[in-house]
């Protein structure tokens, strides 16, 4: 009888060691034990490499854990039945039950899910000699799991989709594991791909820019009055820019160069608004240029894009000492705020959780839209929760708007 009782505690603690290093595996973030492995953690190591080979590691720890489960519920039989009579197979069948649960699968599963990583060095060495020792039976199943998978084949894409890593991004910075400015770049380049050179343009009304014919001292005025760094040069028009002018090889020493216009001015790269900014990154470095002009369906200049807008989409906005720093939001209480208009369309929708059905790129365009006419200060429209009124005006152009949100409007959720 005592011997049978110990046999019963052996087969529940065994099972709770299966049951824990199944959700250990499972869960153990598998960098992580790389990264343990090679600084030359031995449990570390083996632990990764039997990670590795996960059907052949799950079909042992199975396999394991069946044989005891089995064993424990055929010997509680038997010591019950000794002591019950004919009631004792149910009652063996009621209190093993809960043993099992409580003590093979939700206990110990519980702890190895807390320090999955810990637990799968812990439970490496043992797991890994039942696995030679189980490898003719793992063979057979990984034998029948081909044939099943053959039999059941399907025809789901496995890969991780764009918004599934997006989503585990913010799983892990929810988690704490990252910060948000991590979490922030990290989603940036995950998206980076999908924007286009027409996204993020200065578009040619904002352009600064001087005639090839300019005198060297209009170049001069130009660059202290702009305070930047480069400018473009067009012959005729702004529709032919033919190059560009960086400060530093117009000023020498403490003065002008004394080189010609031509010699100072090096070639942008010319591409067409659909342009993926990746690939647009990947040109203007192999062309060692800092600026893209962006032509439009006629040829025509539609705007530029610097290699400064381009790592911005990355890591967000870069100031320098000659930049004023602007909020494009400027909440002024919690349903009212003064819009920048060369806010993108796509941000300004997403800010306010409004429906994106416009064909402008920023919310100038989409103002004007609205309007069906070139606005003027004081002019006013409603979309869906949201009033928009123009507070400023540049000639014909939208500079600012105030947004007044009616949270009775909203569908679902507050902004």
């Amino acid at each position: 009888m005592i011997e049978r009782i110990l046999i019963m505690v052996v087969c529940v603690l065994l099972s709770a060691y299966f049951s824990a290093t199944e959700t250990a595996f499972s869960s153990a973030n598998k960098t992580r034990l790389k990264a343990m492995a090679e600084k030359g953690n031995k449990r570390a190591k083996l632990a990764f490499r039997l990670s590795e080979d996960y059907d052949h590691l799950i079909s042992s720890i199975l396999i394991g854990n069946n044989i005891v489960n089995i064993a424990l519920a055929s010997i509680g039989t038997l010591v019950f039945v000794d002591i019950w009579g004919h009631s004792g197979a149910t009652i063996s069948t009621i209190v093993i039950t809960i043993v099992v649960l409580i003590f093979g699968e939700i206990t110990p599963k519980s702890v190895a899910k807390d320090i999955p990583e810990q637990f799968a060095m812990f439970s490496a060495p043992f797991i890994n000699l039942l696995m030679i020792l189980l490898t003719p039976l793992t063979f057979l199943f990984g034998k029948w799991k081909l044939l099943v998978s053959r039999l059941f084949k399907s025809n789901q894409d496995t890969k991780m989709s764009q918004d599934e890593l997006l989503l585990l991004l913010n799983e892990v910075q929810q988690e704490g594991t990252i910060d948000e400015s991590e979490g922030e770049l990290l989603k940036n380049a995950v998206t980076f791909g999908d924007m286009e050179a027409q996204d993020i343009l200065t578009h040619r009304v904002d352009l600064e820019a001087v005639s090839e014919d300019a005198t060297f001292e209009e170049i001069a005025n130009k660059f202290t009055k702009t305070q930047f760094s480069r400018l473009l040069v067009y012959r005729e028009n702004i529709d032919q820019i033919i190059g560009v002018i960086h400060q530093k090889d117009f000023y020498v020493g403490t003065g002008i160069t004394h080189a010609s216009l031509k010699d100072i001015m090096t070639l942008p790269v010319y591409v067409h608004p659909a342009k993926k900014l990746d690939s647009l990154l990947q040109l203007m470095r192999s062309r060692k240029s800092h600026v893209a002009v962006i032509i439009d369906e006629y040829g025509g200049t539609l705007g530029i894009v610097t290699m400064e807008d381009i790592l911005e989409e990355l890591v967000g906005e870069i100031w320098d000492e000659h930049d004023e720093v602007e909020e494009p939001f400027r909440k002024l209480d919690d349903n009212t705020y003064l819009v920048d208009c060369s806010v993108p369309m796509t941000t300004f929708c997403e800010h306010f959780a409004i429906e994106d059905t416009s064909e402008s790129s920023s919310v100038g365009g989409w103002v004007m839209e609205q309007l069906k006419k070139i606005p003027s200060q004081g002019d006013y429209f409603d979309y869906q929760h949201l009033t928009v009124t123009v507070t400023s005006t540049d000639d014909l152009r939208v500079e600012e708007v105030k947004v007044i949100i009616h949270p009775e409007l909203l569908p679902n959720e507050d902004v």
